[in-house]
């Protein structure tokens, strides 16, 4: 049986946060690949209260091994008080670009 791959959601509020996010994740082998897209508007409520900010999300492809290192992570780097995480299992795709994420996220073994 093979790892299940899971795509990961999560935004944070400026491009450079964004970016260290990214390139950490891939250098962990915590994720094959990081989608970064500028400046999405996101609109939420929050403490009882509508708000619209601007942010920048991240598609964030792993397996769901590497879940939870892939939230401990954004956790631990995130600037908000509560950062989104959102896991979509992946049903179907490329079974050679499939392969490459288990592989690209596999721990190394010495």
């Amino acid at each position: 049986m093979t790892p299940e791959t899971v795509v990961v959601l999560t935004t944070c509020g400026n491009d450079d946060d964004a970016d260290g996010l990214a390139r950490l994740l891939v250098e962990r082998r915590l994720a094959a690949c990081v989608n970064v897209l500028g400046r999405v508007q996101s609109t939420y409520r929050w403490n009882d209260e509508v708000q619209q900010e601007q942010e920048t999300l991240l598609i964030i492809k792993t397996t769901a091994p590497r879940l939870a290192a892939v939230e401990k992570t954004i956790r631990e780097q995130s600037k908000y008080e509560l950062p989104e995480v959102i896991a979509l299992p992946v049903h179907a795709g490329s079974a050679d670009y499939l392969a490459w994420v288990r592989e690209s996220v596999a721990e190394l073994k010495d």
